[in-house]
């Protein structure tokens, strides 16, 4: 076969090297039929696919990789293009396209569209050319973080040309916007050291510069404007779209992430640092790099930072903070030993981590004499160590060799599916097809050249720390014992921030006198000695340290024993943190501690957060529910997970792990849970009273936030419980027969008692009923039939637009599709549009005038607030889902962004109202969590309103108010103007 292609001698395919190893030749074989088959009218890539290096190497990926398979045959011209191509100049060549094509984008759907392709291509173009041989490791991860780089500069140069169209920014050249905007955005991690990974996230830092800022904004705060800015910027990469996505953008390796806003001026991120700035912090900053914006701002701050980041002196105290993440990571983890099977190839013992501690903490300690250990590249560093005598040459190579080999298994590893994974197979068979996909042809074999790696890093990085330093934390004088305070723990304790020394001293006193139930042993009280320094220091970093003491020792009169406790918090630096703002800064949540302190084994659970807080995370949480036979006791135990989980929830949204506006789904997905457990338990002791009814189906609609999954920390429930039955047999079998109204009139009325009833461990949720037709008149449980004539004949315009967000959640599967179908016809029927918008306009002017609409605290009622921005989605769906079925959505920023992308909304009107949207919902969830049902938003502590601002993407509560203001003027006017028909 001649073999001709653009390239000549340098093309992609002529330079393949032997490919991984196929484990399912079969299956392999048929998908590569499938791609020649497709391929069959391409001259140029019918031949290629005949290739055996080319079809080695597809085979290859077919077999191992079903999201690289996916990419391959998705496109086939793509793919004849990579193999065609000379892969020195191709994939720089593309990057240099996306640059060119995004700066004639105008329109944000094309650019994510366009950004995704360019990801897609990256994705596969890397990947061949690494698992083809042809691009060494440094190479692949300087691939992988161009590419990085290249989304964010252009999606920074879209935003702020949009910023430019609309009049709220003044490039100095408009055709290269990003040139003295007075913004930078730095990449720290793998992405600053240009070594980012397959599938990794990216850690980014925006920074602005307000002086510059005033030269370049048209009117307005710069903060507002860098936070919408940045908000937008993480958006466009991260969402999952049809396409795919682009980055996962982590911002929280910011100054203090819990109270700050995700765009940081420069003036107040250097005094952070200077005064605050801590060892880990420190470590990061290695390899922070200017990637996008006005780089040489960038470069000028971190040149600032030198002095912090790079001690004159030898910095050996540096050694225990970094040694003591380790140490944290190997307790969470789990790592106690290496094993093959599902050990974790960064975190684990003898992983990549381990590498970069033992450069890294040489860096800090020598770094700031020797100007040659300040490079960013894990591996160049190894060699700078080496030539400067701190490492042995044999130490250099060898970890060396090790890290491209860890590596390179991390990326097969996240190659398979695109996900953000370091951890090894732990099912043999997994794992033997892994082996394949790393060039080895037996389990053994990797086995042996696995360990040897992890063996041999595992013993260098331990020789680092055969003597750890101790590490000076002198705080000031802490001495609690005798029975008078002593006057230099006063000090001390004013100097941290309590307000009130005296009862602060005295509170510590008496828990080393026994005086509250957890620490009435030995044990408790020597474990505690040891704790009291640093857990002192963690509630002085809340927002209130006297409350936060106040709540942690009524905690202590309420726990049985608390040595398990106070031995994690002693031992984890970042739970003890955590543990202090949930006490000073979250009012509600403190109370919660106080009061039921059994909710903080959620928060010790190792898994905490790194599980996904969806439906599966909490139905792992309640199975054990569904194996509890007595009544009283479920009762308990769902109440027990209710009350665990909401704490939980709460306690990931304070932290910043999740955003508040997540937290709506994860409340929701939990009351799902819970009311399924719930039906299930009494339907099943309902029916071993009374018997079954012919025909009979149970299910519960969820209405209101529940249903378009918006649930708050302290929502009730607004549910329809909806029957049939076969009218020819109404009678139920039991030994208590009753007529099927009954039975599920009384069933309903048990279901309602078992929610709400409070035991010994309160209620498990406050129920609503009264959005079932006829509301209060009605049944309490409703037929089928009638629920359907109803919503077809009877029910009016305001009952429409709650059935939008209604959502059938549990019981008979028949009977909630059937639901489903019955409510989308209902809001699917047309419409008179004039009608229709006359009588929401209506509606909200009675809301208006009973229960007011002028106090923008009330973020729900407010002229422009959330009711509005509800109605305008319930009016799109009312108005125009009978054309367009993609509508039928429950939530109200879906329902925007579908009715966007269907044209029934302007573009330009969706994008107002989903930030106001999502602000409004930042806040709202937030006050929820932090605040007592019966304390106001504005009389809540100074910092627990300032948190609620950082929790919306805004440095204070000035700032937030102003925000919400422009925002609700926005969208009363789009309210007026959408509604006019």
């Amino acid at each position: 076969m001649q073999r001709r292609d653009e390239a000549g001698e340098r093309a992609f395919w002529r330079r393949l090297k032997p490919a991984p190893l196929v484990a399912d030749k079969k299956s392999a074989t048929a998908k590569m039929k499938d791609l020649v088959e497709a391929a069959r009218s391409d001259a140029r890539l019918a031949p290629l696919l005949a290739d055996p290096a080319v079809a080695a190497l597809l085979g290859a990926i077919a077999d191992h990789s079903p999201f690289l398979w996916r990419l391959a045959a998705a496109d086939t011209a793509r793919l004849r293009d990579m193999l065609t191509g000379d892969p020195d100049s191709a994939f720089d060549e593309a990057l240099g396209k996306l640059a060119a094509d995004c700066a004639a984008i105008d329109d944000e759907a094309a650019l994510m569209k366009r950004l995704r392709r360019a990801r897609q291509f990256g994705a596969l173009y890397i990947a061949l050319a690494d698992l083809g041989g042809l691009w060494s490791l440094e190479q692949v991860t300087r691939a992988l973080t161009a590419a990085a780089d290249a989304y964010v500069a252009a999606t920074l140069a879209f935003l702020l040309r949009r910023a430019t169209a609309d009049g709220r920014f003044e490039p100095v050249d408009p055709a290269q916007p990003a040139a003295e905007c007075g913004l930078v955005i730095l990449a720290l991690g793998k992405h600053g050291a240009g070594e980012l990974n397959y599938s990794s996230d990216v850690d980014l830092i925006v920074f602005y510069d307000p002086d510059i800022a005033a030269a370049r904004l048209s009117g307005g705060e710069p903060a507002p404007f860098y936070v919408r800015l940045t908000k937008a910027l993480s958006r466009i990469l991260s969402e999952r779209t049809g396409d795919g996505y682009v980055l996962r953008v982590d911002l929280r390796l910011r100054p203090d992430p819990g109270s700050t806003a995700i765009a940081v001026s420069l003036p107040g991120a250097l005094s952070y640092y200077e005064t605050l700035g801590q060892n880990w912090e420190r470590a990061a900053m290695i390899k922070a790099r200017p990637i996008a914006g006005q780089i040489e701002l960038g470069a000028r701050f971190i040149e600032e930072l030198r002095p912090f980041i790079w001690r004159r002196y030898f910095d050996y105290a540096a050694i225990s903070d970094i040694h003591a993440m380790k140490r944290q990571i190997h307790a969470v983890r789990g790592h106690a030993e290496v094993v093959v099977p599902g050990h974790d190839v960064k975190l684990g013992r003898g992983g990549i981590r381990e590498i970069e501690f033992f450069v890294q903490t040489q860096q800090l300690i020598f770094g700031g004499r020797r100007p040659e250990l300040r490079g960013r590249r894990t591996v160049d560093m190894l060699a700078a160590l080496a030539d400067d005598k701190w490492v042995s040459p044999q130490a250099r190579d060898e970890l060396t060799e090790s890290y491209a080999v860890l590596r390179t298994v991390e990326h097969r590893l996240q190659m398979i599916a695109d996900e953000q994974t370091q951890r090894l197979p732990s099912d043999e068979g997994e794992l033997a097809r892994f082996t394949k996909f790393c060039g080895h042809s037996t389990y053994r074999k990797f086995e042996t050249w696995l360990t040897k790696h992890f063996r041999k890093v595992e013993r260098y990085y331990a020789r680092l720390f055969e003597r750890e330093p101790g590490l000076d934390a002198e705080k000031g004088s802490l001495v609690f014992t005798g029975v008078t305070d002593d006057p230099e723990t006063l000090e001390t304790l004013a100097r941290m921030g309590f307000k009130d020394p005296p009862f602060a001293a005295e509170t510590v006193r008496g828990w080393h006198f026994g005086r509250r139930a957890a620490v009435q042993t030995a044990r408790a009280r020597e474990v505690l000695t040891e704790l009291v320094p640093d857990l002192l220091e963690s509630l002085a970093g809340s927002g209130d340290p006297d409350a936060a003491l106040a709540a942690f020792d009524a905690a202590l009169g309420h726990m049985p024993a608390a040595v398990e406790l106070f031995s994690i918090l002693r031992s984890n630096a970042n739970l003890r943190d955590l543990f202090g703002d949930v006490l000073g800064a979250a009012p509600r949540l403190a109370a919660i501690v106080a009061k039921s302190p059994h909710v903080l084994d959620a928060v010790i659970d190792p898994r905490f957060f790194g599980s996904a807080l969806d439906r599966a995370y909490f139905d792992e949480h309640a199975r054990r529910l569904y194996a509890i036979e007595q009544y009283e006791d479920f009762l308990d135990a769902a109440r027990l997970v209710a009350q665990e989980n909401l704490f939980s929830i709460g306690v990931r949204a304070l932290s910043g792990a999740i955003d508040a506006v997540d937290a709506g789904p994860a409340f929701s997905a939990l009351a799902d849970c819970l009311l399924e457990a719930t039906l299930a338990h009494v339907l099943k002791a309902f029916e071993a009273e009374y018997g079954r009814v012919a025909g009979g189906r149970v299910g519960i609609i969820a209405m209101g936030k529940l249903g378009s999954r918006e649930t708050t920390a302290t929502s009730d429930l607004d549910l329809v419980i909806v029957y049939d039955f076969d009218p020819d047999r109404p009678d139920s079998d039991g030994r208590r027969s009753l007529h099927a109204v009954q039975y599920y009139t009384r069933l309903t009325q048990r279901l309602i008692s078992a929610l709400t009833v409070a035991t010994r461990r309160g209620p498990l949720y406050d129920v609503d009923m009264r959005l079932r037709p006829s509301g209060k008149k009605g049944p309490v449980a409703v037929q089928f039939a009638s629920f359907v004539q109803y919503q077809r004949e009877e029910a009016e315009t305001w009952e429409k637009m709650a059935i939008s967000r209604a959502r059938p959640i549990c019981g008979d599967p028949s009977l909630l599709g059937d639901l489903e179908m019955a409510i989308e016809q209902s809001l699917a029927e047309k419409r008179d549009l004039r009608t229709l918008a006359r009588e929401i306009r209506d509606m909200r002017k009675l809301i208006a005038k009973e229960k007011g609409d002028d106090d923008p605290a009330d973020l729900k009622l407010y002229r422009g607030g959330l009711i509005d921005v509800e109605f305008i989605a319930q009016f799109l769906v009312l108005a125009h889902s009978a054309e367009h079925r993609n509508l039928l959505v429950v939530g109200t920023s879906d329902i925007l962004r579908r009715a966007a992308a269907e044209g029934v909304l302007d573009a330009g009107d969706a994008e107002p109202l989903l930030a106001a949207h999502r602000l409004y919902t930042d806040v709202v969830q937030m006050q929820r969590v932090l605040l007592p049902v019966d304390m106001k938003p504005n009389s809540a502590p100074a910092a627990v309103r300032r948190r609620i601002a950082t929790s919306a993407g805004l440095p204070d509560e000035k700032q937030l108010n102003a925000e919400i203001l422009e925002r609700a003027a926005t969208v009363a006017a789009l309210f007026k103007r959408l509604l006019a028909a």
